[in-house]
């Protein structure tokens, strides 16, 4: 598999989950599309300022909503590795 195709079905499989999480950018790749998503999922970033949480608390309850969602579960181990890269590119 390439991987492009590897992270357009990365990114379908974070959008199953996270269906209100959308990205209208036609000059982003998937990519860079997915990229941005699981950032800001990981900074807390869509939630008001007040309210956020820290990394390892988002990443903890991503991972959790990974593990307990019905994905099959190689899609669920592939976003998994997804975001523990993620933490570890943020400086985790």
């Amino acid at each position: 598999m390439s991987k492009n195709s590897e992270e357009k079905s990365l990114l379908d499989i974070y959008q199953s989950i996270w269906n209100n999480r959308i990205v209208m950018n036609e000059e982003m790749s998937e990519e860079e599309i997915l990229f941005e998503l699981v950032k800001r999922e990981l900074l807390d970033e869509n939630s008001h300022p007040r309210a956020r949480k820290g990394r390892y608390e988002k990443f903890y309850m991503s991972i959790a909503r990974i593990v307990d969602s019905s994905l099959a579960e190689q899609e669920k181990m592939e976003l998994i590795t997804y975001y523990s890269q993620m933490m570890e590119g943020l400086g985790a």
